[in-house]
């Protein structure tokens, strides 16, 4: 082989790749290219289907012309021999062997015209049909190639969406109000447990005693008087 064939070859073959690449990467391009294949090849059998179905109408319109003239060769022949004219009636009987023949040629040919025409046309109706699943095969599988490269991306999207620094910033929001609580709560208690504190309280309970010794004072300073009272009289 030589190098210019070798070269053709690869760049053949780098071409055919890049083409899959592209087919994979957009399949509504190598679905339409399949598509118009088919219908080009419809169009072209559709044109053979005819000149095969002409053909067959052709040899019919001979066949009937050549069983008229049978027909007309036959009464002519007839009438010769019933008016004793026997030259002509060789010339018919001749006619009528090569009209016999005729016959018989067109009848196998239209066998094998008719035979033609309709393994055409079933050839024909079945490419029309594989163009109409092939049309109906691109819609499903586009739709459902769109369908799962929307998934996908809503895949991608919910993959690639980190919640680490949301969830970090509430920790530290969370973290920053429990600080804050437990400051509250560590004031106060120091607050109850600080002397100033302690000596208010004390001063309270000081006030309380206080107030307690002067009302039981008071209870036997009345008490002493009812005493007193009960005896004068």
């Amino acid at each position: 082989m030589g190098l210019f064939s070798r070269l053709s070859n690869l760049w053949r073959g780098f071409l055919s790749i890049w083409i899959s690449d592209i087919e994979k990467e957009h399949p509504e391009i190598a679905y339409e290219n399949a598509i118009n294949s088919m219908i080009e090849k419809y169009a072209k059998l559709k044109s053979a289907t005819a000149a095969i179905i002409r053909r067959r109408e052709d040899l019919d319109e001979r066949f009937k012309r050549a069983s008229a003239d049978m027909a007309q060769t036959e009464a002519e022949l007839n009438t010769a021999v019933e008016t004793n004219q026997d030259d002509l009636a060789v010339v018919l009987i001749q006619k009528k062997n090569q009209l016999a023949a005729e016959i018989s040629e067109l009848k196998t040919d239209m066998e094998t015209a008719r035979s033609d025409a309709d393994s055409a046309k079933s050839s024909l109706i079945s490419v029309q049909s594989e163009i109409k699943k092939l049309k109906a095969e691109r819609d499903s599988m586009l739709a459902k190639m769109q369908s799962a490269q929307a998934r996908l991306k809503i895949q991608e999207q919910l993959d690639g969406l980190s919640v680490d620094d949301e969830v970090r910033a509430l920790d530290n929001v969370r973290t920053h109000i429990k600080n804050t609580i437990a400051e509250a709560n560590l004031s106060k208690e120091l607050s109850d447990s600080s002397l100033d504190t302690r000596l208010a309280n004390l001063r309270n309970q000081v006030g309380d005693v206080q107030a307690k010794q002067e009302l039981e004072q008071l209870k036997a300073r009345k008490a002493a008087q009812q005493a007193g009272q009960q005896k004068t009289m």
